[in-house]
């Protein structure tokens, strides 16, 4: 059984990964991810490479605290109160800024991001110091990974996996139009 909080030593293991340009599998709130620091290329590269995913759909970015996504997106426009009532949890497209490589947003102008209370990313998150790249871990036209038989069935042991449980979520995050407030999913 996997443990419900990421031990200390493997937080610092993928930190390193993540800076040394790897790929990680982490756990979120109802499925495993796949992760990358947002600035390597080739590492988001690998991940869409991985997961047989066209670079024009984009990733979001996901993270603990708000403060660690600030520099890939734009407050002009937005309603505080909107960011306070779906965060931490809700995927919001905010407008991006020109610091956002197209390889992150794809064909859209703005970003998604997730603010998440899962004990993994949010400590993951805080010791890497920002924001990860988050897609779920699956092949495209798969279901996402909701066990590590499956998240192995899937990729073999080519990732770094972050130990620690699944959230209970079942179903995916609603995603949020931040300067409209229309609901994109969910």
């Amino acid at each position: 059984m996997l443990p419900r909080y990421p031990r200390r030593q493997d937080i610092r293991r993928g930190v390193a990964h993540l800076q040394r340009g790897g790929v990680i599998a982490y756990p979120t709130e109802g499925v495993w991810g796949l992760g990358c620091d947002p600035r390597q290329r080739r590492a988001l590269r690998q991940i869409l490479v991985l997961k047989g995913r066209p670079q024009h759909k984009g990733v979001l970015l996901v993270a603990g605290r708000a403060a660690e996504t600030r520099r890939y997106w734009s407050a002009q426009g937005i309603d505080p109160d909107l960011l306070a009532q779906f965060w931490p949890g809700t995927t919001l497209v905010l407008p991006a800024t020109p610091k956002v490589p197209f390889w992150i947003r794809g064909h859209h102008k703005g970003i998604a991001v997730r603010i998440s209370t899962h004990p993994a990313i949010a400590t993951l998150s805080r010791a890497f110091g920002g924001a990860m790249v988050s897609t779920s871990a699956n092949p495209a036209g798969r279901q996402p990974a909701r066990s590590l038989r499956t998240l192995y069935r899937y990729f073999g042991g080519s990732l770094w996996v972050l130990s620690a449980r699944l959230g209970h979520q079942r179903r995916p995050s609603r995603i949020i139009d931040a300067r409209s407030g229309h609901i994109l999913r969910g």
